[in-house]
């Protein structure tokens, strides 16, 4: 049985199946409701039921009090609707309203994706969940040399385990360490999530995305995130690479075409049937006037450094139109 949920004060309306929580209803229809543990025992998701009833489920009583139940309350990642319901909660739409962690995580899976790319996939303990905003990243916490930070590949309904690519850099320690020594159930500190580059949902602008490397990682969250809400935008991405066997995901990247996306690989430092060159220079090549769209770099900083410049001075890109998240290495420490 389906039910109706309504948000006050935003009025958001979404479909909420019996089955399924009121948190997990309003990810799945794009809403993003504050919540950490998603196990009913922070009280991060506590919210107001204004009309309708629930089923309170595991919520566990120190994070919801019987008084706070008897008041209307509930925690959004446990309660299931019995009716129709009106609750009133706060949408969560700036990186800023997100609680940053310190967590541990596990190394659940480690997958090559090219000779110098590795995906790792995390996981957290059984009682915790990272909010997010796709295109997000997290520091690595090492117990010597400065934390590693890593853009999150996974959109946030797709939650269950953080997603990473890792390129092996020369001389990286912890890159070295990625390749050389990591192994499966290793564990691991984390912080996050941070940074403020993701997609900004309000804005009726066309979309470019610019990526070179495994600025791929970003990107790929932003896009499945936008596609999953039924984002009514036109995107195009345009990812740049040296080699043709640095595209990785290829077969993701074609159900995204399926889905209106359009893509351009670039390949730089060998002939091939595509096009090649610089990746920003080909956006340039296709596109005479940017003024009325909107560009997410991600990547190496000289990459993200020239697409600002070019793009803002010789296409018309508005400076607040253009997004990004350069990627420094440290190869040492």
């Amino acid at each position: 049985m389906s039910f109706k949920t309504t948000i006050h004060p935003s009025n958001h309306t979404f479909p909420n199946d019996a089955s399924e929580t009121i948190l997990e209803a309003a990810l799945e229809h794009g809403y993003t409701l504050p919540y950490s543990c998603r196990d009913g025992a922070c009280g991060a998701c506590k919210g107001k039921v204004l009309q309708g009833l629930v089923d309170h489920g595991k919520a566990q009583a120190f994070a919801l009090s019987e008084e706070e139940k008897a008041a209307g309350m509930a925690l959004f990642c446990c309660a299931k609707p019995l009716s129709d319901l009106v609750v009133e909660s706060h949408e969560v739409t700036s990186a800023q309203e997100i609680v940053v962690k310190t967590l541990p995580c596990r190394v659940e899976k480690m997958v090559r994706l090219t000779g110098d790319v590795m995906a790792l996939y995390l996981k957290l303990p059984a009682n915790e969940r990272m909010q997010f905003l796709a295109g997000q990243y997290i520091d690595i916490l090492q117990k010597e040399g400065k934390p590693r930070s890593f853009s999150l590949a996974n959109a946030p309904h797709d939650d269950a385990l953080l997603e990473l690519h890792v390129r092996n850099i020369p001389g990286g320690t912890f890159t070295q360490h990625v390749f050389n020594a990591m192994k499966e159930r290793d564990i691991l500190r984390i912080k996050g999530p941070l940074g403020n580059f993701f997609l900004h949902e309000d804005s009726p602008k066309p979309i470019v995305f610019v990526a070179s490397g495994t600025g791929f990682a970003p990107v790929k969250a932003i896009i499945e995130h936008a596609l999953h809400i039924g984002f009514q935008r036109e995107m195009h991405f345009y990812w740049g690479v040296r080699l043709q066997s640095d595209l990785y995901m290829l077969d993701k990247v074609k159900a995204w075409e399926a889905q209106g996306i359009k893509f351009v690989p670039v390949v730089s430092d060998e002939p091939w049937s595509g096009r090649t060159g610089l990746v920003h220079q080909a956006v340039l090549d296709d596109f005479k006037d940017l003024s009325g769209h909107a560009v997410y770099s991600c990547g190496a900083p000289v990459m993200v450094e020239a697409t600002h410049r070019e793009f803002t001075t010789r296409r018309g890109l508005p400076n607040d139109a253009f997004y990004s998240d350069a990627f420094t290495f440290v190869p040492k420490t």
